[in-house]
């Protein structure tokens, strides 16, 4: 139904007091670059102008008070900048939204499915025909902001008599890969890979078999296969500094991988989110 002409004229009129008395402020103005996120000021509607007054008076009085209505404004958007500079949002990736990463293959396919175990949705990956491939997602993660990634996994098996620090035992259970890229000097590119390892100890690290540039951290081992869910958390910026010395201002690709291609052994892992977080 259609509202009321009389109601609708009311609501035109009063719109118009309220545009007439408070200037528009540029959003772009509301907030520096770099300062916080732009906040949405309203505008303020005018006090109901004195009864007696010449037309030439209340012209200059509305006039003084836009001016005054303008600067109140400005200062109310910047204090809510600087309240607002200081936060800053989480990145955060469901389970869902990891399955809709885009497939990546370097040995076969490894099977990746959404579905529901302890209660909570997960990314279940299944290894079981010599496959590699992983879930990658290419975004800019700045790092000086949200330095910290945390993550959930479960494994409950892992392997024995390899050697992960070769090409034929360069299989993991579960990783989760962080890359720096570098498309024009592909040499300068540098990853993080955080595994779940099969016979090395938590905190051991050391170069992948396949390629330098990428360092294996262990941060999960056997003793822990079978003990259901693991939240870890690393500090991605300290971790380049450490392991890469150098100091990324962003990352640029975020993946889950679980590979059975070298070993030839099956295996099975679940994936929950994935975020990053401030200091």
């Amino acid at each position: 139904m259609s509202r009321p002409p009389i109601e609708t004229s009311i609501e035109a009129m009063q719109q118009r007091d309220i545009d007439h008395a408070s200037p528009r402020v540029p959003r772009d103005l509301l907030c520096p670059e770099g300062l916080g996120t732009p906040v949405e000021v309203h505008r303020i509607a005018r006090a109901p102008a004195p009864v007696e007054q010449s037309a030439g008076r209340r012209k200059r009085g509305r006039g003084v008070r836009t001016r005054v209505r303008g600067a109140v404004v400005s200062m109310l958007a910047g204090a809510l900048c600087l309240a607002t500079a200081d936060t800053v949002a989480e990145i955060s990736f469901a389970p869902s939204d990891i399955m809709r990463w885009e497939p990546h293959s370097f040995a076969g396919t490894t099977d990746y499915r959404l579905v529901e175990i302890d209660g909570r949705q997960a990314v279940e990956a299944s290894c079981t025909d010599s496959t590699a491939s992983g879930l990658f997602h290419r975004r800019d993660i700045d790092l000086s902001r949200t330095p910290i990634v945390e993550w959930e996994w479960r494994v409950d098996e892992t392997w024995t008599g390899i050697d992960e620090t070769t090409r034929s035992g360069d299989d993991y259970a579960a990783r989760v890969y962080l890359v720096e890229e570098a498309p024009l000097l592909r040499w300068r590119t540098r990853a993080m890979n955080y595994v779940w390892s099969s016979t090395r100890e938590p905190g051991d690290d050391w170069p992948n078999a396949f390629a330098s540039q990428a360092r294996m951290i262990a941060v999960a081992g056997s003793q822990d296969a079978g003990q259901g869910w693991r939240t870890e958390r690393r500090n991605v910026l300290e971790d380049f500094r450490r392991y890469h010395d150098r100091e990324p201002g962003r990352i640029n690709t975020v993946a889950v991988m679980t590979d059975c291609d070298n070993t030839r052994q099956r295996t099975r892992a679940w994936y929950g989110s994935i975020r990053f977080l401030p200091e």
